[in-house]
């Protein structure tokens, strides 16, 4: 049993677990794995591009797939036989989930559910030792806590949850759901819980690349309202790491959450953006990249305050956040302004059409 089932491995932090999972120069830290199944829907956020280095890797099995379809996910497991379980497949923007929130309950509830139930059974008939060893490891987010007001305290595990968006409604019924698994069946689940994630290969809806192409392009930086949302930065290998520490060493049952202290105000993220841009691409004729900064009507129920305390994984687990802010998006900046293919074929929709078979210009 040396192979792992990542759901939702073709998105931004489910394709990051996967390359570190199968990178060549593994770190001796993690137990290596031999065989890395992964099964994504490939929506729109779905990329194969963002495999391309692990794609003739032959300890990579690609499956496109649904984690709603029990029978395709029974066959994988009996198939492959993983020891772990790590599920990344949701739906995960806002913005969308308030313009559509049918899709992210078909996906992040009963997807997450239909999952649950096919490694249970599935659980249920391993031998003993392979019992002990498994593991099913939910991937969630910071928002399920809701929102703090600036003199809160930090959120930890065990608060409360109070979600705000129909996107942080459906994580916290498929956390609610992978708790009762353990509850009920002593199914060994762990729960993760991130801060907002950063880093290569981001869908360019989310904040960063988003700003990122716009102030390359001269479009303009859209702000929600005041810009004075708190949010926490975690760089996408760090959470991967954490991730897989939680696989290791997590204690079944339990949540960690996972995040990089530091807390930043939307609008001092972008400036901070924009001074990078500025610095790395000095000739723009539409520079400085700040005065592109457009501030726009909030979103709807849009949460102030996130903040983790991240004492629990740090003392029980002996994980910390190595990626400093400051270089990471750096990094990130320079990441897409190198990478204009990939930034391209995803822009012009090149990624789907060509996996749909279909042609355009």
């Amino acid at each position: 049993m040396s192979a792992i089932l990542v759901t939702g491995g073709a998105g931004f932090i489910g394709g990051a677990f996967v390359r570190q999972l199968l990178a060549r120069d593994a770190d001796p830290a993690f137990e290596p794995v031999t065989r890395v199944v992964n099964l994504d829907k490939l929506t729109y956020a779905g990329n194969l591009d963002s495999l391309a280095q692990v794609s003739g890797d032959p300890r990579h099995v690609f499956v496109q797939g649904d984690i709603a379809d029990r029978a395709l996910v029974e066959k994988l497991l009996a198939e492959h036989q993983p020891r772990a379980i790590v599920n990344f497949a949701a739906e995960s923007h806002v913005d969308r989930s308030i313009d559509g929130p049918r899709q992210f309950v078909e996906t992040n509830v009963l997807g997450t559910f239909e999952l649950l139930f096919a490694s249970l059974k599935h659980w249920e008939k391993l031998p003993d030792a392979e019992r002990l060893r498994f593991r099913f490891v939910h991937v969630s987010t910071d928002e399920v806590y809701g929102s703090l007001a600036h003199e809160d305290p930090r959120s930890t595990e065990s608060s409360p949850y109070l979600p705000n968006s129909p996107y942080a409604a459906s994580k916290a019924a498929s956390d609610h759901f992978v708790r009762a698994f353990f509850q009920t069946y002593k199914m060994p689940v762990l729960t993760t819980l991130c801060t907002n994630n950063y880093g290569p290969y981001q869908f360019p809806e989310k904040l960063l690349p988003l700003m990122i192409l716009n102030a390359v392009e001269g479009k303009p930086l859209p702000v929600y309202g005041d810009g004075q949302q708190i949010r926490e930065w975690l760089h996408v290998e760090d959470h991967c790491r954490a991730i897989r520490t939680v696989l290791e060493r997590g204690t079944p049952g339990q949540k960690y959450n996972i995040g990089a202290a530091g807390d930043r105000a939307n609008l001092d993220v972008v400036k901070a953006l924009c001074a990078i841009i500025d610095r790395l691409k000095p000739g723009l004729a539409h520079g400085p990249a700040a005065g592109l900064i457009t501030f726009v009507k909030d979103r709807p129920g849009h949460d102030r305050r996130y903040a983790l305390d991240t004492s629990k994984i740090e003392r029980d687990l002996g994980w910390r956040a190595t990626v400093p802010f400051e270089s990471g998006l750096e990094q990130t900046v320079c990441w897409y302004l190198e990478n204009r293919v990939w930034i391209d074929r995803v822009t012009s929709g090149a990624y789907q059409r060509e996996r749909l078979g279909l042609r355009g210009e």
